[in-house]
């Protein structure tokens, strides 16, 4: 078989993954990312151990490894600063394999770009279109034009590959709320677990990254597109500054301009991921918000399967058929599942507050672990274990 090629469109975690995965399959890749560089301005990223099992496929599970932190326990507390439930991280190495690691995603970005030949990467390639002229699939982008047998979208929420060939699919919705981010500088004495703080219509949750730093993040429902009153830092310590330790010394810690504000979307379920030889992967296919954290988790799955199908068929429209047909119902569900954990941990009504946390507080660890196993029990295709 003649050495096939792909373009795929979007540079981040699960556009490199794919790239990653056909390349050492043998396929001639290039990476289009409309950025300068290949970098990532996010904060933390939790991998679960679905991730991580994605990783080991692609060979790169102990590099991510090594760059990230594990916790001992992490949780959920009430706004009183009470423990509501706490997970072993122990515990669910043992049950799925591997421990929920913490990291960077600047870090992770660099283990995935660094594992591909440098001239697979063309940063600032913005592309202005994806179409088949009747010889083929052609992209035209910012340094020329490519005609290859695959193309990937993986140009995330606000995909220009899913809006030019699924122009009939609804757009992103608001979930109701918005967020903010933000990497402490080290501590010294760092807290020793994680945990997610509920209030009412509002989150505070911290973990620990590398280095003694914490990876902190925050919810308010509020309108889409709320301004803050001042700078977003301001706005995180009026709204956050009062909540039980650790929360005060942890805002402290943050560098006044290293707040991240988005408002939160997900995407309403398509009908295909695929058109013909195009395939939509990550948030381009299936956004989803970060309550259960498996967005990247997810694009790292859909990376793995996507070559998995590819690997050795000559039909590339047919492979990406069976692509659909095991990612679509899976990422959709998980979709579906983190909206409705959003849901729960913005409620504000006080009564519903109280038997949501009566209920958190009740239910055992090895309950809360198991309802996960749907998501976190996830093999990569051809692998055992």
């Amino acid at each position: 078989m003649p050495q096939r090629t792909a373009t795929i469109i979007g540079g981040g975690i699960g556009g490199l993954a794919a790239a990653i995965a056909l390349h050492r399959r043998g396929w001639r890749v290039e990476v289009l990312e409309r950025a300068p560089e290949f970098t990532e301005i996010g904060a933390g990223i939790s991998l679960w151990p679905n991730a991580l099992r994605a990783l080991e496929a692609l060979g790169l599970a102990d590099a991510v490894r090594a760059l990230g932190a594990v916790e001992a326990i992490g949780g959920v507390r009430d706004r009183r600063g009470r423990w509501l439930s706490r997970t072993d991280n122990a515990e669910l190495a043992r049950r799925f394999g591997h421990p929920m690691v913490l990291l960077h995603r600047a870090d992770l970005l660099r283990v995935l770009a660094e594992a591909l030949p440098a001239e697979c990467l063309r940063p600032g390639s913005e592309v202005h279109a994806v179409r088949d002229d009747g010889d083929g699939l052609i992209v035209e982008h910012r340094g020329g034009a490519s005609r290859p047998d695959l193309v990937v979208g993986a140009d995330g929420l606000r995909s220009v590959v899913r809006r030019t060939l699924w122009p009939d699919a609804a757009g992103p919705r608001y979930a109701g709320y918005t967020s903010w981010r933000a990497v402490t500088e080290p501590l010294a004495e760092p807290p020793s677990e994680g945990a997610a703080t509920w209030g009412r219509g509002a989150r505070f949750g911290y973990t620990a990254l590398p280095g003694g730093r914490m990876y902190c993040f925050a919810t308010v429902s509020l309108p889409a597109g709320t301004p803050a009153r001042s700078s977003e830092y301001a706005e995180l310590l009026r709204r956050f500054g009062s909540w039980p330790d650790p929360v005060p010394a942890l805002l402290a810690a943050v560098p006044a301009d290293a707040v991240l504000r988005h408002d939160l979307y997900d995407l309403p379920p398509l009908p295909s991921f695929v058109r013909g030889r195009v395939a939509l992967l990550g948030d381009a296919a299936h956004a989803m918000t970060p309550n259960l954290g498996q967005g990247a988790c997810q694009a790292l799955e859909d990376a793995v399967t996507l070559a998995h199908c590819l690997d050795g068929s000559p039909d590339v429209a047919a492979a990406l058929r069976s692509y659909d047909l095991l990612r679509r119902p899976r990422a959709q569900a998980i979709t579906r599942r983190s909206a409705r954990l959003g849901t729960v941990g913005q409620l504000s009504w006080p009564p519903a507050v109280l038997l949501r946390d009566t209920a958190a507080r009740l239910t055992p660890m090895r309950a809360t672990l198991r309802s996960m196993t749907p998501v976190l029990g996830w093999n990569a295709p051809g692998m055992t274990g």
